[in-house]
């Protein structure tokens, strides 16, 4: 369904408040969310209101911590997207600048939540903070909703049946770890990569092998190796294919980047935005002798991705 985006939580208008809210930064909209999300549309169909989620823009450890390394599971459109996939009919993306990051736990139920949204009830994990200095927790969230006239639900933690946490740190250790099977099944869907296809040096042409170049920005840096990927293209179009993710050792690149083969593909998609999933790990980033046996092993790479490609369900 689509999703009203709502940047802010001052001055809203009257329609725009009043929604049943989950609150949480939601990176990567993961299974062990979509409780929290359930809870939010349970409690927006009992009370004859709008379904919502509050999360922050740029990610509260963005703001704390500048010179972190990146760590993102998602854009924010991307966000968007999959919370209207979820069932979500609103998105407040609280900018997260001084005057949020300064006020206490009570000042935010207050001024935020009660004043500026006037939420409903806000639903939240069993581990939620908020205010300063994550001092906020379920219990003085319950306490502040009584006294300022919202209910509250907390989701317990939720723990898959072979002790796979569902949360967005063990998406991004399965991911640093050259794992995307396990990190698909915590997000329920492949992890992807979005971004404007851009110019390359186009090395990947003299050897038959044409790719899509997208810059990896603040996105989690999954292991750096060769991936069995499915992309899907501005017009709806998914196409398989395989890729490269990382500094590529023969030519040394500054910055990583997530270079495209597209299986069957001839079209200029430059400055385009893609969206492409890692499906299945081929191996890691290598450095051969030369153009010919790049070549030989790309070959064996794409035979090696379609069979993977052929082994994995396409998901929506």
């Amino acid at each position: 369904m689509a999703i009203e985006v709502i940047h802010g939580w001052k001055g809203l208008a009257p329609a725009q408040r009043g929604a049943a809210v989950a609150l949480g930064n939601f990176d990567g909209v993961h299974r062990g969310h979509l409780a929290v999300l359930d809870a939010a549309r349970a409690a927006a169909e009992r009370l004859g209101v709008a379904s919502g989620v509050i999360s922050f823009e740029p990610h509260p450890r963005r703001y704390f911590q500048t010179g972190a390394e990146p760590f993102r599971l998602m854009t924010p459109d991307q966000l968007a997207r999959a919370l209207g996939a979820a069932g979500i009919a609103r998105l407040y993306l609280l900018p997260f600048d001084a005057e949020m990051a300064d006020l206490t736990d009570r000042a935010f139920a207050q001024a935020v939540l009660a004043e500026g949204l006037g939420v409903a009830h806000v639903a939240a994990g069993f581990d939620v903070t908020f205010g300063k200095g994550r001092s906020g927790s379920p219990e003085a969230l319950a306490a502040y909703g009584r006294e300022l006239g919202f209910s509250v639900s907390c989701t317990p933690e939720i723990v898959t049946g072979d002790g796979v946490k569902l949360s967005s740190s063990a998406v991004r250790e399965a991911l640093m770890g050259a794992r995307p099977q396990q990190a698909t099944a915590i997000l329920g869907r492949p992890f992807a990569i979005s971004g404007e296809v851009v110019h390359g040096d186009k090395r990947g042409r003299t050897i038959g092998v044409p790719t899509a170049n997208v810059q990896l920005g603040d996105y989690v840096r999954p292991a750096y190796g060769v991936y069995a990927t499915r992309t899907r293209l501005p017009d709806g179009r998914v196409v398989d294919g395989v890729a490269n993710l990382g500094v590529r050792p023969m030519f040394q690149s500054e910055e990583p980047l997530l270079e495209v083969w597209l299986f069957d593909f001839d079209e200029d998609i430059y400055g385009q935005e893609i969206e492409t999933q890692l499906i299945a790990w081929i191996r890691p980033e290598l450095k051969f002798d030369g153009l010919e046996a790049l070549k030989a092993r790309i070959d064996q790479d794409a035979i090696d991705a379609r069979m993977a490609l052929a082994a994995a369900p396409a998901s929506d």
